[in-house]
């Protein structure tokens, strides 16, 4: 790369096909322990309660699986701009909520224990460097490996179920095995969220997570773009902390920028640090 004096690594995979039981047990547990009024409870989605959020996690389940099973796809989202990207999930998401919100609880948990097994069981078979069905379009990519479009749709599967437990006043699961693979996940959107954002090559922005969940990135500028690296290289011109509390709040639009900069720490360069804090991890 342009102004090191060797080579760096790029950041490994990220595999968590073998985590899905393990999230989904607890996702099929936390529901069944809902009391009745828990359902109805407001979560960080503004326009969603509690079982909207199930709902929403039950629709996505059921959309992936026909996609896989039998091919089928409203429209093909890898020609769509990212606007009508958006668009379309949006359109998805609210008429699928209306469909699933509307079984009973006892149903609704019944459909996703099926699911959830069918999902794992799917995810756990293919092919972590064969193309993915879907590209993660957050991230910038047109096309992408099956371990990152997995990664991706456990970063869902996750941020909704820490959304439920925090409405409900639960236990959360941030716990390093679950909690980690969703940062790191996250933080691949860096190179395409500092797109736009110019420095002097050789330049490096460092982020840390803080937290026995978290872990540190390091987002090189080598010639006229941005690369996520292994380690620190070149010349480190802002340095970022972010409590690992509010950093998937940050990436999920679940806190608003303004509060979230009370508790983030940037050293260096403001505008190349803060910017991180308009960096969306999810499409919609």
């Amino acid at each position: 790369m342009a102004g090191m004096d060797a080579p760096v690594k790029s950041l490994p995979p990220i595999f968590t096909a073998h985590l899905f039981p393990m999230l989904e047990a607890k996702l099929i547990e936390l529901l069944q322990g809902l009391a009745p009024e828990d359902w109805e409870k407001q979560t960080l989605a503004p326009k969603w309660k509690v079982k909207d959020v199930a709902a929403h996690l039950l629709d996505t389940q059921i959309r992936k699986l026909a996609a896989a099973r039998h091919g089928y796809k409203p429209e093909n989202s890898k020609k769509l701009s990212s606007a009508k990207l958006v668009t379309l999930i949006n359109s998805l998401n609210a008429e699928g909520v209306r469909q699933y919100r509307r079984l009973s609880p006892g149903e609704l948990i019944s459909r996703m224990e099926t699911a959830s097994r069918q999902s794992a069981k799917y995810h756990r078979a293919l092919d972590p460097f064969g193309t993915a069905m879907f590209p993660v379009s957050w991230a910038g990519e047109e096309e992408s490996a099956n371990w990152f479009d997995t990664a991706r749709e456990f970063t869902e599967r996750w941020h909704h179920q820490q959304q439920i437990r925090l409405a409900v006043d639960k236990p959360g699961i941030m716990t390093r095995e679950f909690y980690f693979p969703v940062l790191d996940c996250f933080m691949r959107a860096l190179p395409y969220s500092y797109r736009n954002v110019s420095a002097k090559s050789g330049t490096l922005a460092q982020f840390n997570i803080s937290g026995e969940c978290g872990g540190s990135w390091h987002l090189f500028r080598d010639g006229g773009a941005w690369t996520l690296i292994a380690s620190p290289a070149g010349e480190k011109i802002s340095e970022v902390a972010i409590p690992q509390e509010i950093a998937w709040r940050i990436f999920t639009k679940g806190i608003e920028p303004d509060v979230a900069r009370t508790q983030v720490r940037v050293t260096g360069d403001e505008a190349i640090g803060g910017h991180i804090l308009k960096m969306i991890s999810i499409v919609g």
